[in-house]
């Protein structure tokens, strides 16, 4: 048993693709036409980190409800932890990207830490091993 894909709400397919497949290095998996469950067109599109299993459904909002929660998916917290190999050269790569980090790197118990935030506007962890530790 595992987690096949969990759902982040965007505004928009293409600017998501293009920030998870280049500002974060994901593999973009899926991109296919699809329908809603009444018939209205969509696509079903699935980022995932290269070797992971568990991927990211972009799903387009789909009416007013779903367009407030873009960006809150997880009320302000960070809802998402994204772990590293080489963390600093993961920073770079992504500051240079122009992803917007709200704290600058700092050393926890548990690794290196940095949080950013999503195309949407969701909250991330990025992730490495403890400075000086290779994972």
């Amino acid at each position: 048993m595992h987690i096949e894909h969990t759902a982040i709400i965007v505004d928009d397919y293409d600017r998501a693709i293009d920030f998870y497949v280049h500002a974060l290095g994901f593999d973009l998996v899926e991109d296919t036409p699809s329908t809603t469950n009444d018939g209205r067109p969509k696509r079903w599109v699935v980022v995932r980190p290269p070797g992971a299993a568990t991927g990211l459904l972009l799903a387009r909002a789909d009416g007013e409800r779903q367009r407030t929660a873009i960006g809150m998916q997880f009320a302000g917290r960070v809802g998402v932890f994204l772990r590293v190999d080489d963390f600093d050269a993961s920073y770079r790569h992504m500051l240079d990207r122009g992803v917007e980090f709200v704290s600058a790197p700092r050393d926890e118990p548990y690794g290196r830490v940095a949080v950013f935030r999503d195309v949407a506007g969701n909250t991330w962890d990025l992730l490495g091993p403890p400075n000086g530790q290779a994972s």
